[in-house]
């Protein structure tokens, strides 16, 4: 999936306005400014738009790990890294939202999308893994269309 859609599919779930978008990159000391914010906000045939390359999504993406979650004591704010895949933004989220495998299923139950916990789990398995499996653009749109009806209705 393209960052700059789940970007904004994602403010889109929890609500949040720019000046929260601004301070959840803050929390990884990444400052983003509210232009550039909206113009990453913006669709690709839109006058101004700016791609989300996959460190800016990775910053985000453990911003809001740790507003949802807080900073675990001790530990340091992650470097974010150069390459982002599907897998590894589902992880994410499912760090973000404390979700269990079962939460998960029926979030995506929600969107009408049927998984079993074995197919889930190759999602999150690491890439040598034998039993590893890639994280689908459909996967993904799918579960972060269920958390839209999770959190804000139909």
């Amino acid at each position: 999936m393209i960052n700059n859609d789940i970007l904004r599919r994602l403010r889109f779930v929890f609500d949040y306005q720019n000046a929260k978008m601004i301070k959840i990159f803050a929390k990884v000391n990444q400052e983003v400014s509210q232009e550039l914010l909206l113009n990453m906000l913006k669709k690709e045939e839109e006058e101004g738009y700016q791609p989300c390359n996959d460190k800016t999504m990775c910053q985000f993406l453990d911003g809001l790990i740790i507003e949802k979650r807080g900073l675990r004591e001790g530990a340091e704010i992650p470097e974010p890294v150069s390459q982002i895949n599907n897998n590894l933004t589902f992880k994410k989220l499912r760090v973000a939202l404390e979700m269990r495998e079962d939460d998960i299923i029926s979030t995506l139950a929600l969107a009408d999308f049927n998984m079993s916990k074995s197919e889930l789990g190759a999602l999150f398995r690491k890439p040598g893994h034998k039993h590893f499996k890639e994280c689908g653009d459909q996967v993904l749109r799918n579960f972060l269309a269920g958390l839209s009806i999770k959190h804000r209705g139909k």
